[in-house]
């Protein structure tokens, strides 16, 4: 699998537990070294931290809290640091070959300039929970998988492909002409309750950006826009929450799908 330069840096600090012990489960990346907090306990996680690290002969250091705080910029490591290689994003023809490879139809996550790490790594681990094949992103104007989205992801950005593009409109485009479905959340005149859609299909559904929501451009390339009905006083829900509701829908409606797809390849 290909790994693109966008985004490059020479190294990066993953901090956390769950992040760590994801990375290295997932085995993506070069893991240089993890550094523990002196008197950190030795219980789960930080056990499986340490046995992986066995395992893979990757060097263990214990240093004073204060210098994760420093290394890391942050006081909320929990104790646990590694310094790691860059993210390994991979192409949009990875995605679609991993989706092929495991008899699926096509289940993407696209974002349109989300730029709150707290939401993209929220975002990230319900598309790894529902099982989507990959997550686009923009190379600019956007946030990228930084350590930051990783923490908040809880680990679960090292499981997945994630590409970025320089043009959504145009990589939708592309989508559909190999027969995905765009479907766009958006609070728009047009829009149609999402109770009522049936997401049983090759699919790649979009979110807008935080405040802003959705550009024109992007809302003009999708098939279907939804919306999610409002009955309290606020207007709108947080887009990562947004996104997970319409995730779990489009899984769930997709089971059918899945499952005579895999029928038929039996």
């Amino acid at each position: 699998m290909r790994r693109s330069t966008t985004r490059w840096r020479e190294e990066e600090i993953l901090t956390g537990r769950n992040p760590v012990r994801e990375a290295l489960l997932a085995r993506r990346r070069r893991i240089h070294r993890v550094m523990l907090a002196e008197g950190v306990r030795e219980r789960e996680p930080i056990q499986h931290i340490l046995a992986l690290c066995h395992e893979l002969d990757i060097p263990t250091t214990r240093v004073q809290r204060s210098d994760l705080d420093q290394l890391s910029g942050t006081s909320s490591h929990q104790g646990v640091i590694a310094q790691v290689s860059p993210y390994p994003y991979v192409g949009i023809s990875d995605i679609l070959s991993f989706a092929q490879e495991r008899g699926e139809p096509p289940f993407l996550l696209a974002l349109d300039c989300l730029q709150d790490p707290q939401n993209v790594g929220a975002l990230l681990r319900t598309a790894e929970a529902v099982g989507m094949h990959g997550v686009i992103l923009l190379t600019h104007r956007a946030v990228g998988i930084t350590p930051a989205v990783s923490h908040a992801s809880a680990g679960a950005a090292e499981h997945l492909l994630v590409a970025t593009v320089t043009n959504l409109a145009r990589t939708l485009e592309e989508f559909k002409a190999k027969g995905l479905w765009v479907v766009g959340v958006e609070d728009h005149p047009l829009a149609q309750d999402y109770r009522y859609a049936d997401l049983n299909m090759p699919l790649v559904l979009v979110l807008g950006s935080e405040g802003q929501g959705m550009r024109r451009l992007i809302a003009e390339k999708c098939d279907l826009l939804l919306r999610i009905p409002m009955k309290g006083r606020i207007g709108s829900l947080n887009v990562s929450v947004a996104g997970s509701i319409l995730m779990y829908h489009a899984w769930n409606a997709r089971q059918n799908l899945e499952n005579s797809t895999q029928e038929d390849l039996s």
